[in-house]
């Protein structure tokens, strides 16, 4: 976004050099993750007033009245390698197939026309075997597999219907660098929603929900302003934050909920995959289905010294800080600011089309 401002000839240099100070300050106001629904460099085509429209390049429709009957088709449709943004519009209706971004397939957009009603599912699980025999194992289970850089995806449901009982079953598995959800919904049961060390997502005002572990990998994630619900009891998180790697997982302003039938105190906010495990929840509202001690170990006393679990005014039912293990973290102000926006995103990650505009 360009500003400018209108300098006369007549100002003093004072003033040029105020306005000069000001013009940047704005700037990176804009930019910055104080306000991560603003656009990076590196974000969707800039359009402002609520009756300005995007036209999809491509139009996925159940009923043959768009380009494609199938998401699969659209995506492979996109350039590979695109610089600019490849909108695909997919109208209500499930789609059941397995959906692949490859990795030379970037800058994808999905935008659906309603979250509830727009589903991208299938039913693969970690035991299931394959046509040549062998299982498909916990990464290769998911319905979605986001391997492109720079994916945005808004208004979509991304679900996988194996059950309950069939263990790992992934709705989505994140291989791309870097990666933005917004009014998204993800659905499953263990291992619902995965992306992989090195990446980095952003979700906004995104739903997910799962049984155990069914938010997990090693990557850098931002979760401001979603709901997180337990469908049974568990874990939430089960982080494998590389050793090193700055950070992990970040929750900003989440509701923390259970579906009527998960027992009080029966959820624990997380368990270390792998040593270096980062979680950190900021002001979420806790239901009564969080267990008192917060976290777990994964029966591996030596991970309470390498993994990192902190909270910052927690509120809710399930809120007790002095009752968490002794190892996990109360944090105080000045150490809550270095969650933010900025500092775990960047500005180089991707954002989303102005709030009113609409895609046709």
């Amino acid at each position: 976004m360009m500003i400018k401002f209108n300098h006369k000839v007549y100002l003093s240099s004072i003033v040029n050099m105020a306005c000069s100070v000001l013009l940047l300050a704005v700037y990176f106001v804009l930019i910055a993750g104080g306000a991560p629904n603003q656009k990076s460099p590196l974000a969707p085509d800039q359009l402002n007033g609520a009756n300005e429209k995007i036209k999809a390049d491509v139009v996925v429709a159940l009923d043959g009245t768009g380009d494609f009957t199938t998401v699969q088709e659209a995506i492979n449709a996109a350039p590979n390698k695109r610089t600019t943004y490849f909108y695909i519009y997919i109208k209500k209706g499930s789609y059941k197939e397995v959906i692949t971004i490859p990795k030379n397939k970037d800058h994808i957009y999905l935008y659906g026309e309603d979250a509830k009603y727009t589903i991208l599912t299938f039913d693969n699980y970690a035991k299931r075997l394959k046509p040549d025999g062998a299982e498909y194992g916990t990464s290769g289970s998911a319905s979605f597999f986001a391997n492109g850089n720079f994916f945005v995806a808004e208004n979509l449901t991304f679900a996988n219907t194996a059950g309950m009982n069939a263990g790992q079953a992934l709705a989505i598995n994140i291989g791309g660098l870097r990666s933005s959800f917004r009014n998204c919904r993800f659905l499953g049961h263990q291992d619902t929603w995965y992306a992989g060390s090195g990446t980095f997502q952003y979700l906004r005002d995104c739903y997910i929900e799962g049984s155990v572990d069914f938010i997990f990998g090693g990557s850098t994630a931002f979760f401001d302003e979603c709901h997180i619900q337990s469908t049974r009891n568990g874990y939430i998180t089960a982080a494998s934050t590389p050793e090193g790697q700055s950070f992990g997982y970040i929750f900003r302003n989440c509701s923390i909920t259970a579906y009527p039938t998960v027992a009080p105190g029966s959820v624990y906010l997380g368990r270390p995959w792998r040593p270096h495990a980062s979680v950190v929840f900021l002001q979420p509202h806790l239901g009564k289905h969080i267990r008192s001690e917060g976290w777990h170990n994964w029966g591996k006393t030596a991970n309470e010294t390498t993994a990192f679990y902190a909270e910052y005014k927690s509120a809710g039912e399930g809120a007790s800080p002095d009752t968490r293990v002794a190892w996990s973290h109360q944090l105080t102000s000045n150490q809550a600011t270095d969650y933010t926006y900025e500092n775990t995103m960047g500005s180089q990650h991707p954002g989303f089309v102005d709030d009113g505009v609409a895609m046709k």
